[in-house]
């Protein structure tokens, strides 16, 4: 079952801009957009810096375990996860009902700051996967078969 608009380059394009624009703002060091199963759409940043695929899936599940917590008290949802570190600090927030955002940053930022500059690329990430959907409605994704070792012929626009 798709999980995911087909997504090409020209949305990766917008989804990266967005997600720069955040690390300026914010002077953040790193942004994600992640499917809920935990696989990396995107990502701009330092790529060396961490790794990705792990951050990715482990944020995924910390998510997906908030979403538990969330029920048990009667909320529907909680839209975001924070992880206070003392070098880096981490924010998971969600963006739809398929993927979240993920950014890394400074721990001396403030988790507020970076928030009130999330909320504009939320709405960003948000279109552009509508944009997505709308160009081919009900086509999508399955990220479970994806080939880790070259997922690029997922995201290569087709004729």
């Amino acid at each position: 079952m798709p999980t995911l608009p087909q997504i090409i380059e020209e949305d990766v394009t917008t989804l990266n801009e967005a997600m720069r624009e955040l690390l300026f703002q914010s002077d953040s060091t790193c942004a994600l957009v992640i499917d809920k199963g935990g696989f990396v759409l995107t990502q701009v940043g330092p790529a060396d810096m961490f790794d990705s695929v792990t951050l990715s899936a482990l944020s995924a599940a910390s998510y997906a375990a908030t979403e538990g917590i969330a029920n048990l008290v009667g909320e529907q949802t909680f839209s975001s996860v924070y992880q206070q570190g003392e070098k880096h600090s981490l924010l998971v927030h969600h963006v739809d009902e398929f993927c979240l955002l993920v950014v890394v940053f400074k721990a001396q930022i403030s988790v507020g700051a970076v928030k009130y500059f999330a909320v504009e690329t939320i709405k960003k990430i948000a279109a552009q996967l509508k944009v997505a959907e709308d160009r081919d409605p009900g086509k999508g994704l399955d990220l479970s078969e994806l080939d880790l070792a070259d997922p690029s012929p997922l995201f290569r626009k087709t004729a």
